[in-house]
């Protein structure tokens, strides 16, 4: 697989993660538990699923039939389909949900009943993002042409609006996903020579996409018009809703995490290298929120403990809150930052204030106020 090239600097305080690591590896093997998935994760994991398919059960048999509570099964599948995305496949996609592959696989492919494709979400996020946290052309989190989320990109006009569509765009991201993103993202990616990593071609890749888009459109809306006692519109309108609030939950889980006023953005010199080694610009580039809340941090696949995450992605998140201790401490004895909200909603705020500078200008004069 042909991946960009970004140069790390490698003599940058390599000893950080030299000591984290080791402290990190300590604290499995003198607890003697495994890096991978637990019983409290296997349960979340039923959960979930169960969340995002017993609504849709209840509705194809004629169990819920008033159109008040189809659109409440509706909702709640938005629920379970952003359980899924962030507490299951996410971890099986990185490979830290079991020590088995085939099991990896297995809760990996759950990305397909809620309209993605395996093999591209594990390019642009295993690849891209993690490899290059909010680098400008190189980080696809962060290059959507409509948003301004880095001040390295160029602003437009319309970015000064954006603190207001940003909502709205968010809750259609899922829409987006399971009808054109695959497509667009398999031509670009055979452009960049990114599919091979993968085992796919752009025939295979095509293929896939086109089958997996067939008979999931079908189960989730062809089968619904055809089974529940309401009018079609009505069942189109619910799937908008199972949509809308996914996109909004994984939007506002993710780019809190990284797009936020505390956290630092990157552009390449001339020779393609950044300051920092590569562990370095993780703790720069990521931030946590409501990591005393237990319930959300149960809910969103421990996500909020986006600096664990970033720096162990082979580690099951189910670890993240205990691992957080070993990482605040070493990050502060070697003087790096470790970003943190206390709440959700102090992260959410903070992100949206940074698209609002970011978006009309405010930022640049922010900046050379600082400098003058």
């Amino acid at each position: 697989m042909s991946v960009p090239v970004v140069k790390f600097n490698v003599k940058d305080q390599t000893e950080f993660f030299k000591e984290l690591r080791k402290r990190v590896n300590k604290y499995f093997k003198e607890n003697n538990i495994s890096r991978y998935a637990n019983f409290s994760m296997k349960f979340k994991s039923a959960f979930m699923i169960c969340l995002y398919f017993a609504p849709l059960v209840l509705m194809l048999t004629g169990v819920v039939a008033n159109v008040w509570l189809v659109l409440l099964m509706w909702a709640l599948m938005g629920f379970g389909m952003s359980g899924i995305g962030l507490s299951i496949m996410h971890d099986a996609n990185h490979g830290s949900y079991s020590k088995n592959q085939k099991v990896n696989n297995a809760m990996g492919w759950l990305i397909h009943f809620i309209g993605g494709y395996k093999e591209n979400w594990k390019i642009q996020h295993n690849v891209l993002h993690h490899s290059f946290t909010n680098i400008e052309g190189f980080d696809e989190d962060i290059e959507i042409g409509i948003m301004r989320f880095s001040p390295t990109q160029k602003r437009r006009i319309l970015h000064r609006f954006q603190i207001f569509y940003a909502p709205f765009l968010y809750g259609l991201m899922t829409v987006y996903w399971c009808s054109a993103k695959d497509f667009i993202q398999l031509f670009r990616y055979n452009k960049k020579d990114l599919l091979e990593g993968q085992g796919l071609t752009l025939t295979k890749g095509f293929i896939q996409i086109l089958l997996n888009k067939i008979w999931y459109f079908a189960l989730l809306l062809l089968v619904p018009f055809l089974l529940v006692d309401l009018p079609w519109w009505q069942s189109l309108i619910g799937f908008g809703i199972m949509h809308f609030i996914c996109g909004l939950i994984l939007s506002f889980v993710f780019q809190p995490a990284h797009v936020i006023e505390d956290t630092e953005f990157f552009d390449v010199d001339e020779n393609g290298s950044v300051d920092n080694n590569w562990a370095i610009h993780q703790v720069k580039t990521t931030a946590n929120f409501a990591n005393g809340s237990y319930f959300f941090s149960w809910f969103i696949g421990g996500l909020n403990f986006q600096i664990e995450h970033h720096l162990f992605p082979n580690i099951c998140h189910i670890h993240y809150k205990k691992l957080s201790k070993i990482v605040k401490e070493t990050t502060k004895e070697f003087n790096l930052p470790y970003h943190q909200h206390k709440t959700f909603f102090g992260a959410i705020k903070s992100h949206l204030t940074l698209l609002n500078e970011l978006g009309t200008g405010k930022y640049e004069r922010n900046l050379a106020k600082n400098k003058g």
